[in-house]
This record gives structure tokens, sequence and C-alpha cells, in this order.
């Protein structure tokens, strides 16, 4: 999978779309230093999204905006 685009939305939230699920919008919420999926507006064009996918889509996101070693400290994890 791979991030597509990605835009800063609302105060502390981004929205995203990933090139699996290319008519579906990923909303992020920041916690702390990371950002974590708060919302999927899914298209029934696109496939199911499992956590997984959410797991994934976390990780490019986080690793795109240089909060990768925050993301990986977190703690709790799935």
């Amino acid at each position: 999978m791979e991030l597509v685009s990605y835009s800063y939305w609302k105060r502390n939230q981004i929205k995203a779309i990933f090139n699996r699920f290319p008519s579906s919008v990923v909303t992020f919420r920041m916690v702390r230093n990371y950002y974590f999926v708060y919302s999927v507006q899914w298209s029934e064009m696109d496939t199911m999204v499992i956590r997984e996918d959410l797991k994934e889509m976390e990780w490019l996101l986080n690793e795109e905006l240089g909060l990768v070693h925050f993301y990986k400290n977190r703690k709790r994890a799935y």
C-alpha cells in the first residue's frame, strides 16, 4: 500500500488517500506525538478495510511525517 496524498484538515487532523482504497478518505487525529486512524469514509467501490490495513495506514502516514519513532514507542499496540 502507498500513501497517494494527504492534506491537513481541521486542528490536529489529516485526511489521506491510499492507493489500495482510492475512493475512500481516511481521517487521522493526533494523539501525543503521532497520528492514528480516527475514521474511514469507506466507498463501496473499494475493498473492505481491515485492521491490518489500518495499522499499515498509520505506519505510512507517521513515516511520511517523520513521526514513526513516536508511533513505535506508543504505550498500547493493537
